[in-house]
């Protein structure tokens, strides 16, 4: 059965007076995938992200998410994302139990502080301020408030920047098991093994425009069958795979 798309973008544009960010591209992204939007940094990816999220009005286009038109009745669209917030987006003096409570209440939803917490290990953390954990944790946090509206899909900028090699694959895990419970997952990273560890799918933006939608394994073979070559062999494991091989996959975290 073919795959059937659950954001579909048509011609979208989105210019800041002179200066054109997104230059009528369209796309699609399948339900049930893990499809990545990669680029250079001012390549439009994150303006797009924002206009798909409702959070930043275009310039011109067709937007349809889950059925949707983002023109038509953006509110139905917002009760089906989730969206992950920046470190800026909590309140410094409530423990993550409290801040859970307060988002599902934002929501119009009713959800157990701690049911959502053991979604992304954090339990044990339920009486913590956000301010007290480490990154790996703030950033399985994060996660856990895109998910508190059982949304049908989730847009993840950047997730693992900055993590250690533990926390980073605890975290692609945790990203897996999203996709394979039943949502679909938009993710941004400028860490192209991760993208190709992760995503079904990538579509590449350069200067507002894409330019290549298809799966890691196909881009790869048709570098290759272009006969471009590493300059060093490439290995079965990378210097990633050792550190976790030598110091193990337990989080190590404050």
């Amino acid at each position: 059965m073919a795959k059937q798309p659950i954001i579909t973008v048509k011609n979208l544009v989105k210019k800041y007076g002179d200066f054109t960010a997104v230059n009528d591209i369209s796309f699609e992204v399948y339900e049930g995938e893990i499809f990545g939007l990669l680029g250079p940094n001012g390549a439009g990816k994150t303006t797009t992200l924002e206009i798909i999220e409702t959070l930043r009005d275009k310039t011109s286009g067709e937007i349809i998410v889950d059925g949707f038109s983002i023109d038509k009745d953006a509110g139905s669209i917002k009760k089906r994302i989730g969206v992950q917030l920046q470190a800026a987006g909590y309140y410094p003096n409530l423990n993550l139990s409290e801040l859970i409570d307060l988002f599902s209440g934002l929501y119009g939803v009713k959800v157990t502080a701690l049911a959502m917490l053991e979604k992304v290990s954090l339990t044990d953390k339920a009486k913590a301020k956000y301010k007290e954990l480490s990154g790996g944790q703030k950033q399985r946090f994060s996660i856990a408030t895109t998910l508190i509206n059982n949304p049908r899909i989730v847009f993840l900028d950047e997730p693992t920047t900055g993590l250690d090699p533990q926390a980073r694959r605890n975290l692609w895990d945790l990203i897996r098991e999203i996709r394979d419970n039943g949502t679909t997952v938009v993710i941004t990273t400028h860490y192209m093994d991760e993208a190709e560890i992760l995503c079904d799918r990538v579509a590449f933006v350069d200067g507002g425009n894409i330019i290549g939608i298809n799966t890691p394994d196909n881009f790869i073979d048709e570098l290759v069958a272009t006969g471009f070559e590493r300059e060093k062999q490439v290995k079965k494991a990378n210097l990633e795979d050792v550190f976790i091989n030598k110091t193990g996959k337990a989080l190590r975290e404050e």
